[in-house]
Formats: structure tokens, sequence, C-alpha cells
């Protein structure tokens, strides 16, 4: 892994109520975006998705409702995984008073590119409103052999909004014995709360290069795994005593030679949970007990896991 150190600025643009035509294709790269605006009805608080731009492959069929009033959407790439050259870009805007949950389908899949091709490339801006939730919960990263790929993630939270986001990378499929035989795996992630900087991480995996079973990287270890927790307007001392709830989950969960976790305090407003297991079953497990953990603690009610579709 190496440290990146360049901060780019992030300014998601307007969502607009229709369907674009279809994706542009220039050569073998595929330009594509989805956008999505959700807002939190008067007088009902019921969390609607207002309005939405897709670009085939990408796509929403619609939002659905949950008992609390929150919406829960799947996000489809109806072309089957990431081709290489791809250029993908996701918006998320969530209202003030509205409660999100985003979830996908199935394993985001990264194939290998065509000779000469670019790196695929996804680009997710979100913006969460006051008193806002979102809940970002995906299925796992998988890179067959010879992939590369680049993911900025920008995330602005208002005063009172709430996240949790995750994001799971297997090393490769694992059921042909194709594990970390992708090139390259870059993710660059920045977090904002009330206009202040919290994380900034840069993670650049290049297993030709830099071995990513060294003792300094994952070792024998094969899944891993970032779930960021965050609530804005919490005191230090507030995120102290939610560290130590989490902590105290994750010494059960953690288990030698099987899966490793950790918990750190942000400069404010959040945690940050990291984990490293031998078998990606035990990461998703874990991530939802965490996520129970933590939600019950902040908002006083129990993660409800996403429904899911074909």
């Amino acid at each position: 892994m190496r440290s990146i150190v360049a901060l780019p600025e992030c300014s998601p643009g307007p969502v607009r109520d229709q369907e674009v035509e279809p994706a542009r294709v220039a050569g073998r790269r595929v330009r594509a975006s989805l956008r999505l605006d959700f807002e939190c009805e008067k007088g009902s608080n019921k969390t609607l998705l207002a309005s939405s731009q897709q670009e085939p492959p990408l796509r929403v069929v619609r939002a659905f409702s949950a008992e609390n009033g929150s919406a829960l959407v799947h996000l489809h790439n109806l072309s089957g995984g990431v081709l290489g050259g791809d250029a993908l870009a996701l918006g998320v805007k969530v209202g003030a008073g509205a409660q999100v949950q985003i979830t996908t389908t199935g394993a985001t899949r990264l194939y290998r590119p065509r000779d000469h091709a670019a790196a695929a490339t996804q680009l997710n801006e979100v913006q969460v409103g006051e008193n806002a939730l979102l809940e970002y919960v995906p299925d796992p990263v998988i890179p067959y052999a010879g992939a590369r790929f680049r993911q900025h993630t920008a995330i602005k939270m208002a005063a009172g909004a709430s996240l949790f986001w995750w994001e799971i990378i297997a090393p490769g499929r694992e059921a042909r014995n194709e594990m970390f035989e992708y090139q390259s795996l870059e993710f660059k992630t920045n977090l904002w709360a009330v206009d202040r900087s919290i994380l900034v991480e840069r993670v650049l995996l290049e297993p030709g290069i830099r071995p990513v079973t060294s003792c300094a990287r994952l070792e024998s270890y094969r899944t891993w795994a970032s779930f960021y927790i965050c609530r804005a307007g919490l005191s230090a001392a507030d995120w102290l005593v939610a560290e130590q709830t989490v902590r105290s989950l994750l010494q059960q969960l953690s288990k030698p030679m099987g899966a490793l976790w950790s918990v750190s305090t942000l400069p404010a407003h959040g945690l940050v949970v990291r984990c490293t297991a031998v078998r990606g079953r035990d990461v998703l497990s874990g991530l939802h007990r965490v996520w129970h953990t933590a939600k019950m603690h902040l908002h006083g009610r129990p993660a409800v896991a996403p429904r899911k579709v074909n």
C-alpha cells in the first residue's frame, strides 16, 4: 500500500428527474452516471426518491419504503460488472431529515481490461443533509485477474447527519484459486462533516510490484474492509464511549489466523473500523454485527439488513 497526498475537491452536480440518452461510447470506453436525489416528505416523514438521472448500464428500478419511512434502493449494473476503460459516476443527495439505505444486487465484478484500455474508474459524490441518515452497505468488490480500477469517493455531511458506509474488497475469484492477480486497485476517500475534513484516505494495491501477502500488508489474510460510522455533532467524549462499545464487540470477532478487527476515532464526528480476514463471509457477518451495535448506540434502534432483489 502507498499513501498519496493529493486532496481533490468535491462538488456534486444537480440531479434532474429524467432518464437521459444511452451511455456514450468512445472506442471501448463507456461513460455512465447515476444521480439520485432523496427528500423527506413533509407531514409524513417518509423518504422519497424525488428525482433521478440514469445512464445505462447504471440503473435504479425503484425506491422501496420501509416501515420506519426510510427508502431502500438497489444499484444495478446492467453490463454485469465493471469493464476495462469504463468511467462510472454515482451522485447521491440525501435531503434534510431523509433516511436512505443503498445496497447492490450482488458483488461488483471488476473484469480484465482489453489490451491498451485505460483503467476502469468510479467516482462517488455524496451529500448528506441536516439530520439525514445514509446507510451504504454494498456487497464485496471482486477484482478479476488483470483488473485495473481507480475509485474516488467524496462525502459531505451537514450538521446532525449520520453515515454508515462500508466497502469490502475480495482477493479475486477464490473458487478458481485466482487471488491477488489483479494489476492495481486504487481508492481515494475524502470525508467532510460540517465543513471540516475528518478523513483523507489513500490506498494503492499493486500485487505485481508490492506483494499484498507480505507481512507489512495482508500477510495470510485475504479479504479486507473499511467501515465509516459517523454522526455530525457528537462530542469527543461521546465518541470515546462509542469507540469502547464497538471495541468490546471487535474483541469477540477477532480470531488469530481467522480475522482481525480494529477501531479508531476520527478527528471528530465518527469512527473507522477495519477488518482483514481469511474468509470473506466472516467480514460481511462481522460488519452486520458492528453496524447493529453502532446504530443501537448512536440512534437507539437496530440496523435492518436490506432485502435483496434479482
